[in-house]
């Protein structure tokens, strides 16, 4: 039986990750040109500008 060979896993692995990374680098350089913010859809249906409690008495 062939012995694993785990320093070329832990090179795969990191090699993803390395290129995850700058695949969302990369996405979030294009929001930014195009002048979106980081969490858009985040903040878009939670901030409707009310401040109050909205069972306020």
């Amino acid at each position: 039986m062939a012995k694993p060979n785990y320093s070329f896993e832990k090179r795969q692995r990191e090699l993803a990750k390395a290129k995850k990374k700058a695949e969302k680098e990369a996405e979030k350089a294009a929001r930014k040109r195009a002048g979106q913010p980081a969490d858009a859809q985040d903040d878009a249906d939670t901030d409707d500008g009310d401040d109050t409690a909205p069972n306020e008495a």
